[in-house]
Order: structure tokens, then sequence, then C-alpha cells
């Protein structure tokens, strides 16, 4: 993936800050397990791809100690320089385009990455490339397509003008070249790839503060995209906005599915 004007979710629109906490709050507590139950610890070499916010390489500075390293990249960096410093290195790097930014890691990781990443089998082979043999990788990706909607329990017209608004969202992504179901395909793509071990599993928020939170931010970031592309009019937004605010709905993101193998 390259930066450019049409990249949909922008690190330095205002609004990818929300979105840092809310993914923080969401899915944070899910990759840590995983994580732990991989055996990360002291003196680790690790790969965080396309990190974006700062809590999960924050987190595995803390695992790793002054003997381990974490090597943090992203296209763009911006968010990461309040952790630069050791363990902790902070590099420009497209996972899609570029070598490895190194070899013989123990764990490589990448969360809601890859879907939005045009050349994602290659990005996904150089991870692989990058671990020494038995190092982990744990890639974690969302599914949009296996469930599409806001607010599942679509029960009135509150909830079926978001369910639209998300179809926007979906269409957009889609037409930048995101691939909406490729969540579901990790297992075999991680085995496909002569990965051992592998094992996967998924997490599915169906309401809760963060949600909330994720929904107003990325409609607020979305909003002149939705507009320009006849998806959606500002009353449309104006009016969905008012309702997320209100409280009162059930508000669901899309499942992460989180997939691990060990290269042989």
């Amino acid at each position: 993936m390259t930066p450019s004007d049409g990249y949909l979710l922008d690190n330095r629109q205002a609004e990818a800050g929300e979105r840092f906490d809310a993914f923080a709050s969401l899915f944070d507590p899910t990759t840590f397990r995983h994580l732990e139950r991989l055996g990360i610890g002291p003196g680790w070499r690790c790969w965080e791809v396309g990190a974006g916010g700062t809590s999960v390489v924050s987190w595995l500075g803390r695992k790793v100690g002054p003997a381990g390293t974490v090597l943090a990249t992203d296209i763009d960096t911006s968010r990461l320089e309040t952790v630069a410093g050791p363990p902790v290195e902070v590099r420009t790097h497209d996972v899609g385009a570029e070598e490895p930014p190194g070899r013989g890691f123990d764990l490589v990781h990448a969360r809601l990455v890859l879907v939005h990443v045009p050349d994602r089998e290659r990005a996904l082979h150089s991870m692989i490339e990058a671990l020494r043999p038995g190092g982990l990788l744990l890639i974690e990706d969302a599914d949009p397509a296996l469930q599409p909607l806001t607010c599942p329990d679509e029960h009135g017209p509150e909830e079926r003008l978001a369910n639209r608004l998300r179809q926007g969202f979906r269409r957009l992504l889609a037409e930048r070249g995101a691939d909406l179901s490729y969540g579901r395909r990790l297992p075999r793509l991680l085995r496909e790839a002569g990965l051992r071990q592998v094992e996967a599993d998924a997490y599915f928020p169906l309401t809760s503060p963060a949600c909330t939170a994720l929904e107003l931010a990325t409609v607020r970031q979305i909003r002149e995209r939705l507009v320009e592309a006849g998806l959606a009019t500002d009353e449309d937004i104006d009016r969905h906005l008012a309702n997320v605010a209100a409280g009162g709905m059930d508000l669901a993101t899309a499942p992460m599915i989180s997939a691990w193998g060990r290269k042989v």
C-alpha cells in the first residue's frame, strides 16, 4: 500500500487517533492473549507490521525488555514517534512493495493491515521470509463480508440508515483494493505458505462504548468521500451521527480473524 490521496483512512486525519484508540479498546485484549499464548518474552526480536497506533508496540516493548527489539513499521509513522527508543525502532516501510526490513525475527505480527494492502500475497510472504526458522507469525484481519452490518439487529429506521452507510463504506473500501473477505482465508493461506501448527479464531464485538466511538470516528473520517460518491447526503450523515451519539443503538464491527503458525 502506498500513501496517496486515494487512501480512505489516512493516519494523519484527526479521526485516525480516535479510531486507533477504539481499536485498542476493542482488540488489544484478544491480540495480547494470542501473543501471551505464543510465548512472547524477554529477548525476543519482533516486527510489528503496519503498526499505526502505539498500544501494541508499547506492550511488545515491555514484554521483550532491554534485551529484545521491536521494529515498528508503517507507510506513515507519524503516530509512532512517541514510542521510538530502545527497545522500539520505528521505520517507514511499505510491506506490500518493499523487501523485508530485517531477517531472523522471532515474531512477526500485523493487525487490520493486509486487508488494505493491494499486493497482500507479497506482503504475507515478506513477513514469513523475515522470520527465523521456528519463528511465529500472527496475522489478525477483519472480514467485513462475513458480517457486513453496523446493526445486525435491524429493527428500525435508525438501524437501516446505519447499515446503508456501512454499505457505502464497504463500497469505498472495495474500490480502493480492500479484500473484504480476506480474514476467513487466513488459516488456509498460512498453511499454503508452508507454516505449521496453524490455528485461528475470531472475535466479534457486538456492542460497546468502543464500537460507538469507532463508528463516530469512521463516519466523520469518510464523510466527504461518501457524499462525493453519492452514497449518502450530509443530512443522512448528520442524522446517523446524532442517532449514534444518542446511545440507543447496538453497533457492531466486522469480525476480526486471528490466525497464527510457525515457520519450518
